[in-house]
C-alpha cells in the first residue's frame, strides 16, 4: 500500500502565531511529504509493501536506517499535527488526574515540557507518554520514535527540529515551546490516546 501525508486536522492559519501558515506550508507540504514519498519508494515491490507504517518502522529499526528514518519521521509528523489544535482542548478527567498526580498540575506539566524541549540537544522530539499506568516525559533524537516501543503509549509530541519553528521564532526554541504548550496542545487527542490504551495508528 502507498502511504499519504496526514491531512491537517485544522485550517493552516489557526495555529498562528505559535506556528504560522507559512511554516505549515513547508513543514507539512514539503518535509512530511518528502518522508512519505521516500518511504513509499523504498517499500515498493518489497515484503514491506502491504505492512502498516508501524510494522515497517519496527522491521527497519536497526536493519535499514534509511527506511527507518523516513518511516519514523512520517509517523512522528502525523502524530504531531494531531497533537496540536487551534484552541486548547480540555484533558479528560482520567488524564487530568494522572497529570496532577505526576506533575502537580497541567501548568506544571507545560513548564516541564518547555524545559525538557529547550534542553534537548540538536534535533528531535519531546513526548508525553504513558508507561505502566504512569505518565512520563520522553525524548527521542533525530528521527527516532515511540511508535514501535513496547510498553510505551505516546499521548502528545512536540517537534524540536528547527524547521518546525525557525520561520516564526528564528533560533528561539523556548519561545516556540512556550507558544505551543500554553496555547495549542490538543489535550483531547492525548485523552483519546490514553483511553484507547494502545499506540495511535497512522492511517494508510
Amino acid at each position: 500500500m502507498a502511504f499519504e501525508v496526514t491531512p491537517l486536522p485544522y485550517p493552516d492559519t489557526v495555529l498562528a502565531p505559535a506556528v504560522s501558515a507559512e511554516t505549515l506550508s513547508y513543514h507539512h507540504g514539503k518535509h512530511h511529504k518528502a518522508y512519505i514519498d521516500k518511504t513509499n519508494a523504498a517499500i515498493e515491490g518489497t515484503d514491506h509493501a502491504d505492512k502498516s507504517l508501524e510494522e515497517i518502522i519496527a522491521a527497519a529499526r536497526g536493519s535499514d536506517q534509511g527506511l527507518f528514518n523516513n518511516s519514523a519521521q512520517s509517523w512522528n509528523h502525523g502524530f504531531y499535527w494531531n497533537s496540536m489544535a487551534g484552541e486548547e482542548t480540555a484533558a479528560s478527567d482520567e488524564l487530568k488526574s494522572m497529570i496532577e498526580s505526576t506533575f502537580g498540575s497541567v501548568d506544571a506539566l507545560k513548564e516541564k515540557l518547555q524545559e525538557r524541549g529547550a534542553g534537548h540537544f540538536a534535533s528531535g522530539w519531546v513526548w508525553l507518554a504513558e508507561k505502566g499506568g504512569k505518565l512520563s516525559i520522553e525524548e527521542t533524537h533525530d528521527g527516532d520514535t515511540l511508535a514501535d516501543q513496547a510498553g510505551v503509549n505516546p499521548l502528545l509530541v512536540i517537534d524540536l527540529w528547527e524547521h518546525a519553528y525557525y520561520l516564526d521564532h528564528q533560533n528561539a526554541r523556548p519561545a516556540y515551546l512556550k507558544a505551543v504548550t500554553t496555547e495549542k496542545l490538543n489535550w483531547g487527542f492525548a485523552s483519546e490516546n490514553l483511553a484507547r490504551g494502545e499506540t495511535w495508528k497512522y492511517s494508510s
